[in-house]
């Protein structure tokens, strides 16, 4: 399992202080784009050099708890299961002991100049299963 902190900043907030929901999808995307660069992939080098790009093809996500301005949340990626073409993973949202929100996400590789589902890069794959 991956994980990212982050910082709530008042510019995620509303006018009460609380982040405003779809800031949540923000983080984890955040999160997502870490645990590849975690695993040596760059997200624009899988682009340019194998045509392929991620594409968010489904979320439920549960909101638990509020998250506030300047607290430190631990924002997880877990892998559930890996396809030829797709991802799903677990996300979680924490603050302290907190859950915040959990999240299931399907990410589908798609060939970036058509948009149409297409094999995940081999060296990808084995890293992301191990």
């Amino acid at each position: 399992m991956f994980s990212l902190p982050v910082r709530v900043y008042w510019e995620d907030t509303d006018a009460g202080g609380v982040v405003y929901y779809a800031n949540y999808l923000r983080f984890m995307e955040r999160a997502r784009s870490e645990w590849l660069r975690d695993l040596g992939f760059e997200q624009d080098q899988l682009r340019d050099e194998a045509g392929v790009v991620f594409v968010v093809r489904r979320v439920e996500i549960d909101y638990l708890a509020p998250a506030r301005f300047n607290d430190l949340l631990d924002v997880s990626v877990r892998l559930v299961e890996a396809g030829r073409a797709s991802i799903d993973v677990i996300q979680e949202m924490a603050a302290g002991p907190t859950r915040l929100a959990c999240a299931s996400v399907r990410l589908v590789c798609v060939d970036a100049a058509r948009f149409k589902p297409a094999k995940i890069p081999a060296a990808l794959l084995q890293q992301i299963t191990r």
